[in-house]
Order: structure tokens, then C-alpha cells, then sequence
């Protein structure tokens, strides 16, 4: 697998519209910076190999390699990916009360791993007026503030770096599939730098079907209400196809086809929907208001919600087949729609100016 530069991630990330503004680039390199959901190159670099190319989740990917590192194991291809158990999750009677998204699970299980020592620190997403803010957090009673859903490209991974750098050793994240898949390439020490210590890490990953461009998401929502008048801001399970805009005194409406105009095109190629690069994975349980879908993914993962269980901190179910079946079949069509659009790239892309082939480099597989 070969490893290039800053130029050449600029001519095929950048220059392409291919970021998804993770933000991997980013805190590794003096000339990479993140502003209001984008991320770009501010002065040139002359370096032929570099960790901003390595570490971006756009770039060529060997899956073997970061199956091995989270699983112990090559990669399998399997429509939701490796995993141990499904549940049906929610907040358990000993978990705080909180303004969640949908069950809790994702901010108390996070909370519960910094009370038990497994995390020093957690890597958590807010926002500033609408644009998403990742921030390092080491006290377990303030991240109950991050717990709404963004839907925004955040530079999360960005913070993962930081925090390193910090000298903490036990870092959770939570975070999407893209950003995931950064952090199992930085885990991995594709330059095998010597100086780099691997931090312990408990990842949460995120469903995700798309991340919007924040720019013009934030044109929208000012075209349809005040936007700091917005409580919250949710997507109902299908057939609904709407996104929905919660004030103090109404719920307004916008048609998912007005929204998915505005995803970034780097989001288009990404066949994960489950986020397959976690330790447990949560989205939203469909049909069941108030709790959310948990996949259990590793050792490390069911050990933590064994315990959460044990101690009353979460409360779970047994997921229903025909729950699974679907989850599965959102999936695949993921999938599917990811690697066709990659196929289609591949075919535009075939060649440069200079007639040397640049595809393969591009789509982020292997």
C-alpha cells in the first residue's frame, strides 16, 4: 500500500471534494487546520510520505489491518460487521437523567467506563452556534452535555491527536464511521514511527448514514427558522422522511430530500452504516421510542456493558430478528450504494492529465 504526501492528499481529497472534514489531517501537521466543517491545507509541503495521508480515511485502507488491530483477526466481510451480541439498550435506573437523543446509552456508557478507570479522557462532540465543537473531557459529570445528535461534519479525530499529544493513555471516543476508521489507520502506525505510543481506547461508534456540510445546513435551517431558537433536531424511523426541527413552540419539517442535497460527496463513497471500526456501535432502536440499537463488537466492549448491566446503569433486551433482518438490510443497501458510487469515481477518475492511473488511491479500499 503506498503512502504519499500533502499534495498528493490535496489533489485527491481536497481538490475532488472527498473530505469529510474528520479532521485526522488535522493537530499531526502545522498545515492542516479545521474552520466552521471543512478542513484545509494551508501552506504546501514537501514531504513524500506523510501521516496526513496515512491516517485519512479517504485514502487506501487495508481492512486487514485495522480488523487485526481492533479484533484480533482479518477482516471479514459480513453486511453489519464483526460483532458478539445485539441488544435493545437504554439508560438503567442508576444512570443520571439527561435530555437524550434517543435511550442515553451512548453517554452512560461513556460516562460509566471514565468511573471505572477504563478512559482517561473521552473524546466528545458539542456545538457553537449550530457548528460542531470536539472537545477532550476528563470529568465523567460533564458528559451528559454532549449528548444530542450534530449531523454535521465535526473534526473530531482532530482531538483524538490532541489528546495523545496531552499524554493521556486511556482515550474514549465517540464518533462516526468515518472517523472511526481514522483513528483504527493512527492506531495502527502506518509510518512506524518509533516516538508514537498507541493509546488504550474504548470507541463508541455512531450509525450514520450521511454528515451534512455545515455551511450549508446552517443556510437552511436560517431559511426555515431562527436558528437560536433550535432545542434539538431528529430523524424519525422510515417511511417518515423528514428531518425535524424542535423549538420552544414548534416542530418544523424539512423533506430529507432538501437535506441530502447538501451531503458532502466524500460521504457518498462510505459503505459503513454501523460503524464497523467500534468497540459497541449505537443508533436509534427503530419502532421503539426511548432506546437505541447496541451491537457489542469486542472483548473490551461486552466487558464494559456486562458490568453497566450488573451494576443497573443500562437496561437491555433481546433485539428481535425482524429488527436484525432490517438493520441488516439497511446495511447492505449501504454498502451497495457506497461501492457503486466508488466504481463510478474509479471509472471518472481513471486517468489524470498525465495519463497515470489515480483511482485506486482514492477510494479508500483496499
Amino acid at each position: 500500500m503506498k503512502i504519499s504526501g500533502s499534495n498528493e492528499l490535496l489533489e485527491q481529497i481536497q481538490n475532488n471534494n472527498l473530505c469529510v472534514g474528520c479532521g485526522a489531517c488535522v493537530g499531526i501537521c502545522p498545515y492542516f487546520k479545521a474552520h466552521k466543517g471543512k478542513v484545509a491545507m494551508t501552506f504546501s509541503c514537501d514531504r513524500t510520505e506523510g501521516r496526513c495521508y496515512a491516517h485519512c480515511p479517504g485514502t487506501e485502507t487495508d481492512y486487514d489491518v485495522l480488523a487485526n488491530e481492533l479484533f484480533n483477526k482479518p477482516y471479514e466481510e459480513k453486511p453489519i460487521g464483526n460483532y458478539i451480541k445485539i441488544y435493545g439498550a437504554k439508560a438503567g435506573e442508576k444512570a443520571v437523567n439527561g435530555s437524550f437523543q434517543n435511550g442515553g446509552t451512548v453517554t452512560t456508557l461513556m460516562k460509566f467506563a471514565m468511573e471505572k478507570g477504563l478512559i482517561d479522557s473521552a473524546v466528545l462532540t458539542d456545538s457553537i452556534d449550530m457548528i460542531p465543537d470536539p472537545q477532550i473531557v476528563t470529568k465523567s459529570d460533564e458528559i451528559g452535555n454532549f449528548s444530542s445528535t450534530k449531523y454535521m461534519a465535526s473534526p473530531t479525530v482532530s482531538k483524538f491527536n490532541e489528546a495523545i499529544k496531552m499524554g493521556h493513555k486511556k482515550i474514549g471516543v465517540v464518533g462516526t464511521p468515518c472517523q472511526m476508521k481514522a483513528i483504527g489507520k493512527i492506531k495502527s502506525n502506518p509510518l512506524d514511527r518509533e516516538e508514537f505510543k498507541k493509546p488504550e481506547t474504548f470507541l463508541i461508534g455512531l450509525f450514520c448514514t450521511w454528515a451534512v456540510d455545515t455551511k450549508n445546513f446552517i443556510k437552511l435551517l436560517e431559511s426555515k427558522t431562527d436558528i437560536s431558537k433550535i432545542k434539538s433536531m431528529d430523524i424519525p424511523p422510515p417511511p417518515a422522511e423528514v428531518f425535524i426541527l424542535k423549538t420552544e413552540t414548534e416542530a418544523i419539517e424539512i423533506p430529507l430530500d432538501d437535506i441530502r442535497k447538501i451531503v458532502p460527496e466524500g460521504c457518498s463513497l462510505c459503505p459503513d452504516m454501523t460503524c464497523e471500526w467500534a468497540d459497541i456501535s449505537v443508533g436509534a432502536f427503530e419502532g421503539r421510542s426511548g432506546w437505541n440499537t447496541l451491537i457489542v463488537r469486542t472483548k473490551k466492549g461486552e466487558e464494559l456493558i456486562n458490568s453497566a448491566i450488573s451494576e443497573g446503569y443500562l437496561t437491555v433486551e433481546e433485539f428481535p430478528d425482524e429488527n436484525v433482518t432490517h438493520l441488516t438490510k439497511g446495511s447492505v443497501g449501504k454498502k451497495k450504494r457506497g461501492l457503486a458510487k466508488r466504481e463510478e469515481l474509479m471509472k471518472s477518475m481513471d486517468q489524470n492529465d498525465n495519463g497515470s492511473a489515480t483511482a485506486p488511491s482514492v477510494v479508500g479500499f483496499r
